[in-house]
């Protein structure tokens, strides 16, 4: 199953920064396991989109909070929420940068 998470990120943005090649990298892996759908920050950088593919939405939450971001104080508040593909005009194939 598809889960969504919608997260607010801190507003220090040098923490952000700081952690952002860990994170990256932890959402890598989740890539090549299968795990992650799609992720992205949006464009003001107040948080971001990452839907992952998991066997329960508790498995999402436990990813989530294993996220370098999260344990790093970067994820301050999210939701998580079932997710339904539908409609789909254009994916990269290639892992994320």
């Amino acid at each position: 199953m598809k889960v969504a998470a919608v997260i607010e990120y801190t507003t220090d943005k040098d923490k952000t920064a700081a952690v952002r090649p860990v994170h990256r990298n932890y959402l890598a892996q989740l890539y090549d396991n299968g795990q992650l759908v799609l992720a992205g920050p949006f464009a003001d950088d107040s948080g971001a989109l990452i839907v992952y593919e998991v066997n329960s939405v508790s498995e999402a939450e436990k990813l989530l909070q294993e996220d370098p971001f999260c344990r790093e104080g970067v994820f301050v508040r999210w939701t998580l929420q079932p997710w339904r593909l539908v409609f789909v005009n254009q994916l990269s194939p290639t892992k994320p940068v």
